[in-house]
């Protein structure tokens, strides 16, 4: 229980304590091992950019950008957001540093915050974590099926189960105009009994009415993007399936799922399980082809994906794991402490974790704080150590102790024993 003050976090965001922090650390490890064993290098981008960015690429008609953003305005008057989402700062980055210099083929990822006003809920916050990975450059089905097995890899490594993959391809803007022209005039005598936000996207973006949680019910019956695919987005979707059957990778056809992204093209595609509740998605994405050009790049197609980490640490097994050292030292006087400190940075040096009580409390209060951090090892160096020259070693796992030389070599050969 907390001391009370008159500060707390702020609503929608939290604290990771310390034993919470190490299994963060280990995911972020897992995900950053799985990324670059595919040649994804890490990229990392500013916490706010031009509001401008967002309104643009992620598109005005989204929630995102209609409810959801942080928006503010700086000293100079320029409007400001902090990003919601990891795929419009990629792009903005592309362009602005001239990566697409660097060859065909270009493949990110990152690790980082997000920021939107949402409503707060199980594993949802105003500010939460993502990793999401884009390839620029490829046109081919390939990319989108090892965008999709990269995030699976992921998964497995961290021992989640339940994950199930489901996929739909929307089409480009060539063929999409037939669909959307078919679901307007679908949509067009009923829209007096669908909610305000399908009433709004009628006029701004009617497929993504097809994504609306309240009505999906009402529009079982309504035309849906792939039966109005052109022989290229068909052929597109085709091989996606093929790739992914090829990977044994099982998924669900959801002819309804569009993504509530505005800059979505041909394959769209999420993660989710059930043991989340009503707010089941852990993720997903999908292809974006024009959205480079229309930012103002060449033609360049590209494809990518996001996770939300804070929603993946729910499906973690196992439990918080506690605190740990590789050595603690005890010491006995002012002598000891010395020799106990030198002992301390030379492990230091060598790559062992460990810690010693400053504040020369008893010998007793010493060996608990060693419990409390649950040390692997204990030194203890007191006057009678120090006029022979050695050091007590006791492995706190086996309860053994013994006896060795103050040889900082002689310790360490010891410790990795």
């Amino acid at each position: 229980m907390g001391l009370k003050s008159e500060f707390k976090n702020i609503k929608g965001t939290r604290d990771i304590l310390p034993e919470e922090a190490i299994r963060w650390k280990k995911v972020e490890d897992v995900i950053r091992k799985k990324m670059e064993s595919y040649n994804f290098q890490e990229v990392r981008f500013p916490a706010f950019e031009a509001t401008d960015l967002f309104r643009k690429s992620t598109g005005e008609s989204t929630d995102i950008v209609k409810k959801e953003m942080f928006t503010f305005e700086d000293m100079g008057g320029r409007s400001l957001t902090l990003k919601p989402e990891g795929t419009p700062s990629v792009v903005r980055m592309y362009l602005q540093h001239g990566l697409f210099n660097r060859g065909a083929l270009q493949k990110f990822y990152y690790i980082e915050r997000m920021f939107r006003q949402e409503r707060p809920q199980k594993g949802r916050y105003r500010e939460f974590r993502q990793f999401g990975a884009e390839v620029i450059g490829s046109v081919s089905a390939e990319t989108d099926a090892e965008l999709v097995k990269s995030a699976l890899d992921v998964f497995k490594e961290l021992n989640i189960k339940g994950i199930e993959l489901n996929i739909n391809s929307i089409g480009c803007p060539r063929c999409r105009k037939d669909f959307v022209k078919e679901l307007k005039s679908f949509l067009k005598g009923k829209l007096n009994g669908l909610c305000e936000d399908c009433n709004r996207r009628y006029a701004e973006n009617p497929m993504r009415i097809l994504d609306c949680k309240i009505d999906r019910t009402k529009l079982k019956d309504a035309p849906v993007p792939s039966d109005f695919l052109c022989d290229e987005c068909r052929e597109h979707f085709e091989d996606f399936k093929k790739r992914l059957d090829f990977l044994k990778i099982k998924f669900n056809i959801d002819s309804r799922l569009v993504r509530g992204l505005d800059y979505y093209t041909k394959t769209v595609f999420e993660f989710v399980n059930t043991s989340l509740g009503s707010q089941n998605e852990l993720g997903g994405g999908g292809r974006y082809d024009e959205l480079i050009k229309f930012m103002g790049g060449e033609d360049t197609p590209a494809s990518g994906y996001a996770v939300g980490i804070d929603r993946m640490m729910l499906l973690l097994p196992g439990k918080d794991e506690k605190i740990s050292v590789d050595v603690y030292l005890v010491t006995f006087d002012v002598e000891s402490d010395l020799a106990g400190f030198e002992i301390l940075n030379e492990l230091r040096e060598r790559g062992f974790s460990c810690d010693k009580d400053p504040m020369r409390r008893s010998v007793k209060a010493q060996f608990r704080e060693a419990d409390r951090q649950n040390a692997k090892w204990v030194i203890i160096i007191g006057e009678n150590e120090i006029k022979r020259g050695v050091v007590q070693l006791k492995n706190m796992n086996k309860g053994k102790q013994k006896e060795i030389p103050m040889e900082i070599d002689k310790i360490v050969k010891e410790l990795k024993c």
